[in-house]
């Protein structure tokens, strides 16, 4: 009877233990090339109200409530959202305009747990067009540790990018 409890203590220190020895940060990013002018894309980026033709999280919650505060795809404007478990709740605000390089956004999930993160997107010329480039960071705290210990967040959260990104592609090349 002690032995078994004595294995399940040992597995569980050392599941804490692997999971305390993760990095403090995280980083995720994906990336297309749009057949397009960085100004064509960047409009639909900065303007929270365009990401409903292409934003990957339209599709887990078709009824999901969303609310706009400022200047639509000014620095300082706002997006809220409310939804069901999949996309939870949360708001986002434009930090950093760089018409029409870059974009940052401050988010704030309040469900299914919360978090402060930021999210950026940059453009950059290429030869076929514009790089685009979505990604996300912020802290890594033991709950988000552990979890990554059995779910490849990368894949998960970078998953949902790259369905992004490529709506996004189809939106402004079919444009």
């Amino acid at each position: 009877m002690l032995l078994p409890l004595v294995a399940v203590a040992a597995s569980v220190s050392a599941i804490v233990a692997v999971a305390s020895r993760r990095p403090d940060a995280f980083h995720y990013s994906r990336s297309v090339v749009i057949s397009a002018p960085a100004e064509r894309i960047f409009s639909r980026v900065a303007n929270f109200r365009a990401w409903t033709d292409w934003s990957p999280y339209e599709e887990y919650d078709r009824a999901m409530k969303k609310s706009y505060s400022g200047e639509d795809g000014a620095l300082g404007s706002g997006y809220a959202w409310e939804g069901n478990g999949k996309v939870g709740a949360g708001t986002m605000r434009i930090n950093t305009l760089e018409a029409p390089s870059r974009v940052e956004i401050a988010l704030a999930f309040d469900r299914p747990f919360k978090a402060n993160n930021v999210a950026e997107f940059l453009f950059e010329p290429t030869p076929e067009g514009t790089k685009v480039t979505w990604s996300m960071r912020g802290k890594n705290p033991f709950f988000s540790k552990m979890m990554g210990l059995f779910v490849d967040m990368d894949k998960l959260v970078a998953g949902d990018f790259q369905r992004g990104l490529n709506a996004l592609k189809a939106l402004v090349e079919a444009s």
